[in-house]
């Protein structure tokens, strides 16, 4: 009898030990059986605030898939602060996610200069920073940095695509070009030039601002000076309105280029007047919720559904309504394959695992790819102008 009442609990325990590890629920801080704590950094004050849209979508979308019994069963608790796009402020901010707070994730947090000011924290503390809102090509180096990962198209890519066009297009321009004088501006300044190659001489002016700037009015009056015949704008919203306006104040009618990080309809084109947008060049990634094309598309009226219901305040012509609602789709993406594993180092293993991601409003033919070498999600993109009203779309998507 007691060989048998011993060799019961043996067998069970073995029973036990052959079951899959996966089966196991594992959690790092800010992961329970409920609950699933994503951090956010978000300037909703200062000179980059229409940025705060994106913000307000991601909890936006978030509120949905909580709505709809959230991940695998776990609601998002979504905690976003506003670090009024200034880096110290995203230092305090994201210290107090990751150590107060205790987020599985800082998830999104927007601008150059902040990302760059908490890449190494970030990393020392073996927290992902993850689908950071820049194109800044330092966000793709896993070797050094496996904790952060970029999201959309970085800044040197599409700075090559604009001098590939200009090079096939207008090989005789002279170029002036703006940047705001941090990394962000010089990433996109440096694939410009990339791009140009032997023929970077083309480049006739230069003319930076800092983001403390009131106005880049002495710049432009500056540029138009040059002689230059295209313009490369490479601003946040704010600056970006008031270049457009700009130029076409003083009369200067060159060429423009405008980076899609500024070329939202609803809060740059109109504050700079969409008469004097007309003809300007971007490039984008996602569908323009401006572009008439999309009036019958499902997965349109499915964004448009959605912003009724949880982003009613938002302007529907704003394309980072767009950019919030994607860039949370593909963490719900990354969290849904994690399964019961929602370890820190598991959300990282599944975001480099992405094949072949097409969501709903990117542009077709653009998808999400990553892999462990590879933490650029995003590298292709549609070029377009403006013509008065939208953009309208030209060529096919192409990458650097």
């Amino acid at each position: 009898m007691r060989i048998r009442t011993l060799a019961l609990p043996l067998a069970a325990a073995a029973l036990l030990a052959a079951q899959p590890a996966a089966a196991q629920k594992k959690y790092s801080p800010g992961a329970t059986d409920t609950e699933i704590k994503v951090g956010n950094v978000n300037p909703y004050s200062g000179p980059a605030s229409a940025y705060g849209a994106i913000g307000k979508a991601i909890g936006a979308y978030f509120a949905k898939v909580n709505d709809e019994g959230g991940i695998n069963g776990r609601k998002i608790n979504y905690i976003t602060l506003d670090d009024g796009y200034s880096p110290p402020k995203a230092v305090e901010q994201t210290r107090r996610l990751v150590e107060q707070d205790q987020v599985l994730l800082v998830f999104q947090p927007l601008g150059t200069p902040s990302n760059t000011a908490i890449h190494k924290y970030m990393n020392a503390k073996k927290v992902p920073q993850l689908f950071v809102a820049t194109g800044a090509t330092k966000w793709g180096d896993p070797k050094r940095y496996p904790w952060t990962m970029g999201w959309q198209p970085n800044y040197q890519t599409e700075g090559r695509i604009y001098a590939r066009y200009i090079l096939e297009n207008k090989p005789a321009a002279k170029i002036a070009v703006l940047y705001q004088n941090d990394d962000y501006g010089k990433d996109y300044l440096k694939g410009f030039k990339d791009g140009l190659g032997a023929k970077a001489s083309m480049i006739v002016a230069e003319a930076s601002y800092e983001v403390t700037d009131p106005t880049v009015d002495s710049q432009m009056v500056s540029l138009k000076a040059s002689g230059a015949d295209t313009f490369f704008n490479i601003t946040t919203p704010k600056f970006a309105a008031q270049a457009i306006r700009k130029a076409y104040d003083i009369d200067w009618k060159p060429v423009q280029f405008l980076n899609n990080v500024s070329n939202s309809v609803g809060s740059v084109l109109t504050p700079a007047g969409l008469e004097k947008s007309v003809g300007l060049i971007s490039s984008y990634y996602l569908k323009d919720p401006t572009d008439p094309q999309w009036v019958k598309d499902p997965a349109y009226l499915d964004w448009l559904a959605w912003m009724k219901k949880y982003n009613p305040d938002a302007n529907l012509n704003d394309t980072f309504n767009v950019y919030g609602y994607t860039a949370a789709q593909t963490l719900v993406q990354v969290l849904k394959q994690c399964g019961d594993d929602l370890t820190r180092e598991n959300v990282m293993r599944q975001a480099a695992n992405l094949k072949k991601v097409a969501l709903p409003m990117l542009l077709p033919g653009i998808t999400i790819d990553t892999g462990p070498d590879d933490f650029y999600p995003i590298e292709q993109m549609q070029l377009m102008r403006f013509n008065g009203k939208t953009w309208d779309a030209f060529g096919q998507p192409i990458g650097g």
